[in-house]
């Protein structure tokens, strides 16, 4: 190992927090290992080294907002900065084992891969953190033992991480010494099994050192507690249960090259889902002990909001909320990972007056599976809910209508849109806008007075002189932009954006994971249904049995009676509730569903090129994506096998 080592020092801080930040840090050479340790203050600042390799989860380089199907961009966007954004690579079916794009193996510092740290980097270096904190002088030993915590945490964090990305990872437990011989260095990868196990276990161990609540948000937000450590024990083990690495037979011939052990256990444990079931409640009774709760906004002095326009920003705060002594639903803020250039990419144009310089990009649009899949008002998907067959809506959902006063909180009354935008829960509208819909905020606060969102070609919102600058769909993320940003006034005016730190892992989640943990475990039951249902609540719906009761086909009202059917709504509300947040395609992944979801499927959107209504309101495939079984794990680089022939690539690559 080598003697110099990057340390990092606090330079600057952040305007949204009104102090200094652990988290910004810039390098600065050390000379030793040893200068790293001789005081608190020099032990501290490599604590924050290992927290800086964090994932930028808000990053749209390097996250999962474009490698599966939940946003999609006009192709090609300016061949000089967007050519090759990793969207392009993945979601298009374009990785490669040459340089593999958003690659957490190796690193890589490149608009057109992905800006990512190597996450075996990140590792080693809390490995030298952890061999050397205990020799620092002065230190009461309390706050050594949550400085080693806090570093086991995130141990955890990046080895579930890349075992996410990767599958069968090498586990790094401690640094190896300059005098190691050579085949002790040639790590090889170990089974899953072992993987989840490792992390479960560092988990563990940092648990008892980890304080339930930081002392000071403004200063420590991000930093590792009991409930963030427990939230990711029960995501980690959600995911060792689920299909793709419980019992796998699609990789039975995926065999260590050393000695043959096997990747993939490949026959089904049900009892890792009662492991995980236990890790679930675990986490939720913690969160809630420690004050965590659902997000419910409440107005400022002097907004006029109905009901209905309550909700929608009760659902888009839980995740844009840049105060957290408000937002009681996060648990875990990560700093590392702002929002401005998300926002930017999400918010629609909204001021006529203002068509061209907004510094609002609006290319990241959903696509019309994304807009199908939300409930309707009902809270049941549109092709189950009894009343939208027996009416036709579901057969004529891409016909248009005319919004009536009875939508004036949605849509704007008068206008034609499609009929697939009218009647649809209240997630629908917080998060999604199109051509005829309502934005609030952004300046407005009054919500019968909204920005109506005009999408057609040459309209503010739409396509036109600026073609790879608009939505490829005809729909817009509300969701992930803060109600409160503002379209300056003035000639060359700009979009001014409140940042925020993303919700890594928000409370709804946990519930939903809950539900499907204790659902596999145990089948149906009224606690699986808690907390599916309190997620439903908030959102304006019934729960789920009354609901399908009430109002499904009559083949489907018992649905949530049996194990399968109970599982296939849980899949549902997660897709729903964490929509648009980077989530959908990890899950989609875990259940094994790529290749339904995915391949030979397309992407589709409205037809955003025409002026007209007849003509806007077809549907248009943009894309056919590909998905096959080596698609499930990113390739190793194919120079690593150079460097270490004991590795082996994932298969297919």
């Amino acid at each position: 190992m080598k003697n110099r080592i990057i340390i990092y020092v606090i330079v600057g801080c952040l305007g949204m927090f009104g102090a200094c930040n652990y988290l910004d840090v810039v390098p600065d050479n050390i000379a030793t290992i040893n200068d790293a340790f001789v005081s608190r203050s020099m032990a501290e600042k490599y604590l924050f080294t290992c927290y800086s390799y964090m994932p930028s989860h808000a990053d749209i380089n390097s996250q999962a907002f474009l490698i599966g199907d939940e946003f999609w961009l006009m192709y090609p966007q300016n061949p000089s900065r967007f050519y090759n954004y990793p969207f392009e690579q993945i979601a298009r079916g374009n990785q490669g084992v040459v340089d593999p794009c958003i690659n957490y193996w190796d690193g890589y510092n490149d608009a057109t891969r992905g800006k990512v740290k190597s996450l075996f980097a990140a590792l080693r270096d809390c490995n030298i953190f952890l061999d050397n904190i205990n020799s620092v002088p002065g230190m009461q030993d309390s706050e050594k033992k949550q400085w080693i915590a806090e570093v086991k945490f995130l141990k955890a964090y990046y080895h579930y991480w890349l075992l996410r990305m990767y599958g069968p990872i090498p586990l790094i437990r401690e640094n190896l010494p300059v005098s190691s011989k050579l085949e002790d260095v040639l790590v090889s990868r170990e089974p899953v099994d072992v993987c989840f196990a490792y992390v479960d276990s560092l988990l563990d161990a940092a648990l008892p050192d980890l304080p339930m609540k930081l002392r000071d948000e403004t200063t420590e937000m991000g930093r590792a507690t009991k409930p963030i450590a427990l939230a990711v024990k029960a995501k980690a083990l959600v995911e060792a249960a689920s299909p793709l690495f419980n019992g796998n037979t699609d990789y039975a011939s995926f065999k260590r090259k050393t000695d043959g052990a096997q990747y993939f256990n490949q026959t089904y444990d049900p009892n890792k889902w009662v492991k995980a079931a236990n890790a679930c409640r675990a986490a939720v009774d913690t969160c809630m002990s420690a004050g965590f709760t659902l997000y419910q906004f409440v107005p400022s002095t002097g907004d006029i909001m109905s009901p209905e326009t309550i909700t929608q920003m009760s659902i888009r705060n839980a995740v844009a909320e840049n105060n957290y002594s408000y937002n009681k639903e996060v648990v875990w803020a990560n700093t590392n990972s702002m929002s401005g250039w998300l926002q930017k990419q999400t918010t629609a144009r909204v001021d006529p007056s203002k068509a061209t310089n907004q510094g609002i990009n609006c290319t990241m649009a959903p696509p019309l599976k994304i807009a199908e899949m939300f409930y309707t008002s009902k809270g049941i998907p549109i092709d189950e809910d009894q009343d939208w067959e027996a009416s036709g809506k579901y057969a004529g959902r891409y016909n248009v209508q005319t919004a009536t006063s009875a939508d004036k909180y949605h849509i704007l009354v008068g206008v034609q849109t499609a009929t697939l935008n009218f009647d649809r829960e209240i997630r629908f509208y917080a998060n999604l806008a199109f051509d005829g819909g309502l934005w609030y905020g952004l300046g407005n606060f009054d919500d019968n007075h909204q920005w109506d969102v005009r999408a057609k070609f040459g309209e503010v919102a739409g396509c036109g002189a600026w073609n790879t600058y608009c939505s490829a769909t005809g729909y817009f993320c509300k969701k992930l932009a803060y109600y409160k940003n503002v379209i300056l006034p003035g000639d060359g005016a700009d979009y001014q954006i409140v940042d925020y730190p993303w919700p890594a892992i928000r409370l709804a989640d946990l519930y939903l994971l809950c539900s499907e943990a204790l659902n596999e475990a145990y089948g149906p039951s009224p606690e699986a249904y808690q907390w599916i249902d309190l997620v439903r609540k908030r959102a304006g719906l019934e729960g789920v049995v009354d609901s399908y009761a009430k109002y499904a086909k009559a083949s489907l009202k018992t649905k949530p009676a049996t194990k399968n059917g109970f599982r296939d709504i849980i899949q549902r509300e997660r897709l729903i509730e964490l929509a648009n947040e980077g989530q959908r395609y990890w899950d989609i992944r875990r259940w094994k569903k790529a290749k339904e979801t995915w391949n030979n499927q397309p992407i589709q959107g409205w037809d955003v090129m025409q002026k007209n209504t007849e003509t806007y309101y077809r549907v248009r495939t943009i894309f056919t994506q590909k998905f096959t079984t080596k698609d499930y794990f990113w390739p190793i680089k194919e120079y690593d096998f150079s460097v270490n022939p004991h590795l082996d690539q994932n298969p297919g690559w």
